[in-house]
């Protein structure tokens, strides 16, 4: 079991093949570039979003909001079928 000094308190970017300590809305800008990446590049089909069901259900349709309003994708998939 992860330790409490063990854990990550600072979000962490790669730049030049290291990593280095960044705030959140670096960290939060670098990942929505990435998406936005991907889709202009391949489509928003490129992109799919796996789902928890030991998530709420609330956070299981925001995650299906996402997908499918802000990048364009029906590929979302959630364990609660099986």
């Amino acid at each position: 079991m992860a330790t409490q000094a063990s854990r990550l308190t600072t979000p962490m970017v790669r730049e030049g093949g290291k990593l280095r300590p960044a705030t959140w809305d670096e960290a939060l800008d670098r990942a929505a570039q990435g998406f936005r990446g991907v889709v202009a590049k391949n489509g928003p089909q490129s992109f799919g979003l796996f789902s928890c069901s030991k998530t709420t259900n609330e956070m299981n349709f925001l995650a299906q909001k996402f997908a499918r309003v802000v990048i364009g994708s029906n590929n979302i998939d959630s364990c609660n079928r099986t």
